[in-house]
């Protein structure tokens, strides 16, 4: 896990029991993923980014304007400023495998990435496989990753345009017919109905029909066999959990939900400002008490914490138990 020394201001990382596994040496450092942690040596403006092994070897040198991390082997980076910068792919060895030629580009899921030609606002989404080729022509307005074989794509503009899937052969399986939609998890898709105060959320299944009809403000992907769900507005939603079925498993109680991993959900009782999570297993038991100002959910047996007191707000890491295992230190 990434951590920032506070009297240094650089950063490094930590292993699950608490202790450096890569000392605090880097401007600003990302998460680990697949043996390699991505880091930048020297300022936001200036500096340039590149790759740490386990043991905190620099194995790709500092090089790139931007870099991300690894999934399924591959990496998006960028050469360039901010202006005239062009993303492509490298492998864990740092040699190209994608030369960069895209505006925008997304990790790599089930084996395609997401890439964009053209700006942000007229430039058209598209997929590609591992070796560059495209296996989606760029046509769409927006496009996430693949998950469970499907990916959420949009056909017009923010405001008016619709969400559909495709399947990874590029073909529209879903038919653009959402206001909004996410990426499946477990078998189901968050999607929206209507805009504004109108809109509804509910699930569809892989072949677009509704299994949870749309009754909820807001929703999350099913993670572990549950979603968090929430009904009312910004200030007075209340969350809870629900099946796959979309039975209510735990009530609506909690402030905000995040979602469940490795067996835990963070949840927030109280007001944004003044309210503490905790951590609640699948009956909506309290493991660990509210207690946090902040929450991030559990990966790897730690979850990062902020907490508040009389002397300020500290960072750090708990394990399942919510014992410290570092921290917490101001940052």
């Amino acid at each position: 896990m990434r951590v920032g020394d506070e009297k240094t201001g650089k950063w490094g990382y930590i292993d699950s029991a608490g202790k450096f596994a890569v000392n605090p040496q880097f401007d600003i450092a990302g998460y680990f993923s697949e043996g390699r942690g991505d880091v930048r040596v020297g300022d936001k403006n200036t500096g340039k980014w590149g790759y740490v092994d386990a043991t905190g070897n620099l194995v790709i040198s500092p090089q790139f304007h931007k870099a991300s991390a690894f999934h399924e082997g591959l990496a998006p980076v960028t050469i360039g400023d901010d202006e005239n910068a062009k993303f492509g792919y490298i492998d864990r060895s740092g040699k190209f495998a994608v030369n960069p030629q895209f505006d925008d580009a997304r990790s790599f899921s089930s084996g395609f990435a997401a890439v964009r030609l053209g700006n942000e606002k007229t430039g058209k989404w598209g997929y590609i496989d591992k070796l560059g080729k495209f296996v989606a022509t760029p046509q769409f307005d927006y496009a996430s990753d693949f998950q469970d074989g499907l990916a959420a794509v949009r056909i017009g503009d923010d405001e008016t345009g619709k969400y559909g899937y495709i399947d990874e052969k590029g073909k529209l399986v879903i038919n653009p017919q959402f206001d909004e939609a996410e990426a499946f998890h477990d078998g189901l898709a968050p999607v929206w109905i209507g805009k504004a105060e109108a809109r509804k959320e509910g699930y569809i299944d892989k072949t677009g029909k509704l299994v949870v009809n749309p009754q909820f403000d807001v929703t999350s992907t099913f993670h572990d066999g549950l979603a968090a769900v929430g009904i009312g507005d910004v200030e007075n939603c209340k969350w809870g959990f629900i099946d796959t079925t979309g039975k209510l498993i735990v009530s609506l109680q909690f402030d905000d939900a995040s979602d469940f991993s490795e067996g835990l959900a963070a949840v927030r009782i109280g007001d944004l400002l003044e309210g503490k999570w905790g951590f609640i297993d699948k009956m909506g038991k309290f493991m660990i008490n509210p207690q946090y100002s902040y929450a991030s959910s559990f990966n790897e047996g730690l979850a990062n914490v902020r907490v508040r007191n009389a002397s300020g707000e500290g960072w750090g890491y708990i394990d399942t138990t919510g014992r410290f295992v570092w921290g917490p230190s101001k940052r």
